[in-house]
């Protein structure tokens, strides 16, 4: 059946739907990963965005049990240049097409990727709506539509992704993660308290890993609620939405600042930043992918990394006592900060991404010397 994607601009791209019918706004972005689409769709920050991959074959793998980073599909829509027809996996249980049909969410093949993301990258992301079925029949209709849909920019979208109560989380990560294929049960290490803004699984199962007893707590629990745990260090999750907005994780950060350790990823990164003092801006088109340069300027060891996100901590605005420990190599955005005075530290890109490079991983151990101190 017909499907569409129509962006703001007024410009329409077409092809054959796949996954729910309907109509979804979003905005609209791009990845540049190879592989580990299911990991994309249920990544927490990819939440009110419509995904196109410039990989131009997915599906091939299927779906299966174990590579999920949630327990729901996030992305508004997902567009590829061509779906396979066959999947071929031991692990697969079920195809692509069937997996985003029950999930509710739209998909769309055949489309001109290539154009779609040189569109993106020179216009920047845009407000978009993927169709799927009858609602593709009226593309004016669909671009009032995206027009019509406010964007990103001060939307709160913690709170949507975020748990309903605190949970313990139990489950450490895969020994194949390690150089050599084992792990050793590492020692008991103390307590995580763990923001959800938006968390991965993979996170928590490398905290676990490390000796920590690990508690997910809310998006909007106060300051004084995570102190009265007694943990021994905090972790700040990743997430989706403008990062400004988060207003109360912002202020329940800063109230942390000092009393314990604190560790961010991606959203975590943005609102340390802003606790700290400093300010966010969005990006033109983001970086979403598996394969960014990030280098430490004090080393000048360099690192590929896997990102997703549209916002960054802005250069410049933050206090001279917070050092930029990280820098992108394509476009020198901070990638990540420390404050050796307050005990905190954070990177913008995701070291714990599965599938993706394992450069980062090290930095949960920084976690564990940092709590270690």
């Amino acid at each position: 059946m017909q499907a569409i994607i129509a962006l703001e601009d007024g410009s329409l791209y077409s092809g054959e739907g796949f996954g729910a019918e309907g109509a979804q706004v979003g905005e609209v972005v791009f990845n540049t990963s190879m592989t580990g689409y299911q990991e994309l769709l249920t990544d927490p920050s990819y939440h009110r965005q419509i995904v196109v991959c410039t990989v131009p074959h997915v599906g091939n793998t299927g779906i299966n049990r174990d590579d999920a980073e949630s327990n729901r599909v996030w992305v508004a829509g997902f567009a590829v240049r061509d779906l396979s027809p066959t999947v071929s996996n031991w692990r697969s249980v079920q195809p692509l097409s069937d997996y985003l049909r029950e999930s509710g969410v739209i998909g769309i093949t055949g489309v001109e990727t290539r154009s779609l993301v040189r569109r993106l990258r020179t216009r920047g992301v845009m407000r978009g709506v993927i169709a799927h079925g009858e609602a593709a029949a009226d593309p004016a209709a669909l671009i009032d539509m995206a027009r019509a849909w406010p964007g990103m920019n001060g939307l709160d979208l913690a709170k949507e992704v975020t748990c309903a109560a605190p949970y313990t989380w139990e489950e450490p990560a895969d020994p194949t993660w390690y150089v050599n294929g084992e792990a050793a049960p590492a020692p008991p290490r103390g307590h995580i308290v763990a923001y959800d803004f938006g968390i991965k699984y993979n996170q928590l199962r490398l905290l676990t890993s490390r000796g920590f007893r690990v508690t997910v707590i809310p998006a909007t629990t106060p300051a004084a609620d995570v102190l009265a745990m007694h943990p021994d260090g905090v972790f700040l999750s990743n997430g989706p939405g403008d990062p400004a907005a988060v207003t109360y994780a912002i202020e329940n950060t800063r109230q942390l600042l000092g009393h314990v350790p604190i560790f961010g990823i991606c959203l975590g990164h943005q609102i340390l930043g802003l606790a700290l003092g400093g300010e966010t801006h969005k990006l033109l088109f983001g970086h979403r992918g598996g394969n960014q340069p990030v280098i430490d300027p004090d080393s000048a060891k360099v690192t590929i990394t896997v990102h997703n996100h549209g916002f960054a901590v802005t250069a410049g605005s933050l206090p001279d006592d917070v050092a930029v420990s990280r820098l992108n190599l394509n476009d020198d955005c901070i990638e990540g900060i420390r404050c050796d005075r307050l005990r905190v530290f954070s990177v913008q890109y995701h070291p714990e991404a599965a599938p993706g490079p394992h450069d980062a991983l090290t930095l949960f151990d920084e976690f564990v010397a940092l709590i270690g101190k």
